[in-house]
């Protein structure tokens, strides 16, 4: 007959057992705990900070949003400024991009093509803002954009290359134009013909997305290497 010491043992070591699982399991994701979200700071203009909408409507927030619901822990700051060109975002790119930051979604220039700035200093300013993000070992996405038309063929043409060429000679993810499917489409755009609408914005963030996901894959594959 088994003693009542003995039966005692024997539930609480019964007891012990089952309360295994719920001392390890806590544990098993450390390792996604220890891994930090990528922190992104989009750098551009109305586009990026997303004139006439509310902020949860504006690309950096509704980017976030579609890239986590992919399942990448990711955090995107809205550096936009209204009316900026290229080379307002080079003036300001080492505060608006504070310590810290993994990547840039760098979108600037249309206001350039709008107010005709010389494509050698939309050039310049660009390549500058790169060298600097380079030199911070700052992962980048380029956002390309094009000239209006009535800009002429001339300007046109050499606006258009600088996109291009920056994003081959920095080795930067490239998307060659921000506004893609948006641009001139009066239903996405607001009452100004220029700035998407909330529906604009989802067009934008869709086409973008693989260019996004490979930015994030870049910032990954170096945490790693």
């Amino acid at each position: 007959m088994v003693s009542v010491q003995t039966m005692a043992r024997m539930i609480a070591v019964a007891i012990f057992c089952a309360a295994l699982p719920l001392l390890v399991l806590p544990f098993a994701p450390a390792a996604a705990i220890d891994d930090p979200p990528v922190r992104i700071v989009a750098l551009g203009d109305s586009l990026t900070t997303g004139l006439g909408l509310p902020r949860e409507a504006a690309f950096p927030a509704h980017l976030q949003a579609a890239l986590r619901a992919r399942g990448a822990a990711v955090e995107i700051a809205d550096a936009g400024v209204s009316g900026d060109t290229a080379s307002g975002g080079l003036a300001r790119v080492d505060w608006s991009v504070p310590e810290g930051t993994d990547a840039v979604i760098l979108e600037l220039g249309a206001n350039d093509a709008l107010r005709g700035v010389d494509p050698g200093v939309t050039r310049a300013a660009l390549e500058n803002t790169l060298r600097r993000l380079e030199e911070r070992h700052i992962a980048v996405l380029l956002a390309g954009m094009r000239a209006p038309p009535n800009m002429g063929a001339d300007y046109v043409r050499a606006f258009d290359a600088i996109f291009p060429e920056l994003a081959a000679a920095h080795d930067v993810v490239f998307y060659p134009f921000f506004l893609d499917g948006v641009a001139a489409d009066r239903t996405l755009n607001q009452p100004d013909g220029l700035h998407p609408t909330a529906a604009g914005v989802d067009v934008i963030v869709e086409r973008i997305l693989p260019a996004a996901t490979e930015l994030v894959a870049r910032v990954k594959a170096k945490r790693g290497s």
